[in-house]
């Protein structure tokens, strides 16, 4: 089977999955689309019991083998993705909100991948699992950020104040990037990286800081630099066939150059899709393009979300079994939270000391920090090794449980602390 024809079978599926979410489930997308998939997994593995000679779970696994899940969301869906949520998000809400983004995406990742690290290696001592402290740490990285595709979902189906949105959306964006850049140092350190692509490092203080520098300064510039070249082209020009292929190239192009100087991709297109999104609209696009625009992304985004959230449905045919590893992955559900709290209390009540902040702010950012595809990505991204089987079953509970319970229900925390207009009762 061919890259076309498995694109044409997941966006089919992803197109009934959609169908039957609109019609019968009415659930929010991302959340939706994922219930569909669960469930549709769950029918093909009663089938296959019930009826072994059709071999439908080994039909469907042999499928799912030939999707590089990390390939396809790391090296392809993440720009686009991304460059899509940036491009809607209020640039001056972001600059109001700098410095507590800036902790959230920076200081928050570092703590939360600290605590998660620490508390899930006396976890799974708890069961006999022997996993190394440090594998531990790499584990913390990958679960950390609070995944920008399911979060800019979430966004789209809340009312709440602005300052608040600002400070998920932006947290979201950059985190991701970070959180990245910390995951591929930790893996490096371990002897864990795989791939041509990945990053040999030196092993000391000096080696960590150009790294780090590089990948997080680097993706700025590249994404100002080609962001702001892409702003006068769009400026220079009133033909919206043209400005939709630039603005597609712009992402495309940034995105493939970013792994060949090791920069940043993420944050390089998150910083281009807020300059386009932003002075970009305003300035340099007619309200023809504007609307072109908007639409065309807006359709991207709609159909690689459906894609990515069915995937994470149908990966469940990949996470073992095993006992001791299912009830220690259930265990990481509570050790995720925990960790949430104490990386975004910690920067917050840092910034209580210089601005006043909303009344329940600290609950609401825990609950709504989703996990998603980009966790699922990171571990998968992985060569074997004797515990990438138990982080994947982490992983993989952390994730449908973020998207599940929490996606579901922050819109009743939302009401409870009396934040925006939200009726518990949709």
């Amino acid at each position: 089977m061919n890259a076309f024809d498995t694109a044409a079978i997941l966006i089919a599926i992803a197109a009934v999955a959609g169908y039957l979410n609109h019609q019968v489930l009415k659930l929010p997308s991302s959340s939706g689309t994922l219930v569909v998939s669960l469930a549709s997994s769950m029918v093909i593995v009663a089938a296959d019991a019930f009826f072994s000679n059709w071999a439908l779970r080994t039909t469907l696994a042999q499928f799912l083998a030939q999707i590089d899940f990390n390939e396809a969301l790391m090296h392809g869906m993440l720009s686009f993705l991304l460059f899509a949520g940036a491009l809607h998000v209020d640039l001056e809400g972001l600059l109001k909100n700098k410095w507590t983004i800036g902790l959230l995406a920076t200081l928050g990742v570092i703590l939360s991948s600290a605590v998660v690290g620490v508390l899930s290696w006396g976890v799974f001592g708890l069961f006999r699992l022997e996993v190394p402290l440090f594998v531990c740490l790499v584990f913390g990285a990958l679960i950390s950020p609070t995944d920008p595709v399911a979060v800019m979902g979430l966004l789209k189906e809340l009312h709440a104040p602005a300052d608040l949105e600002a400070q998920i959306a932006g947290e979201s964006l950059f985190n991701d990037g970070v959180a990245v850049v910390v995951f591929l140092t930790l893996v490096s350190i371990a002897g864990l990286s795989g791939g041509p692509d990945a990053p040999s490092l030196t092993v000391d203080a000096a080696g960590l800081t150009i790294f780090l520098l590089r990948e997080v300064l680097g993706g700025i510039a590249l994404g100002l630099g080609l962001g702001y070249l892409t702003y006068h082209g769009l400026k220079s020009v009133n033909n919206h066939p043209l400005e939709l292929l630039m603005t597609l190239a712009l992402v495309m192009f940034t995105y493939a150059l970013s792994f060949w100087i090791h920069v940043s991709g993420p944050i390089a297109v998150v910083v281009e899709g807020l300059l386009i999104g932003n002075p970009g609209r305003r300035f340099a696009m007619s309200e023809r393009t504007r609307e072109h625009v908007d639409a065309f992304w807006l359709m991207i985004d709609d159909i690689l979300n459906a894609v990515l959230f069915l995937l994470i449905g149908l990966l469940i045919f990949a996470v073992p079994v095993e006992a001791r590893s299912l009830v220690a992955a259930t265990c990481m559900v509570p050790v995720v939270l925990v960790a949430r709290f104490i990386s975004v209390a910690v920067p917050v009540g840092a910034m209580r000391v210089r601005t006043r902040k909303m009344h329940g702010l600290v609950p609401v950012l825990t609950w709504s920090g989703l996990r998603g595809g980009l966790s699922v990505a990171m571990v998968l991204s992985m060569p074997n090794f004797p515990w990438k089987e138990l982080l994947l079953s982490c992983t993989y509970a952390v994730v449908v449980f973020s998207i599940l319970v929490q996606g579901l229900t922050v819109r009743r925390l939302l009401f409870h602390y009396r934040i925006g207009r939200v009726n518990p009762a949709h």
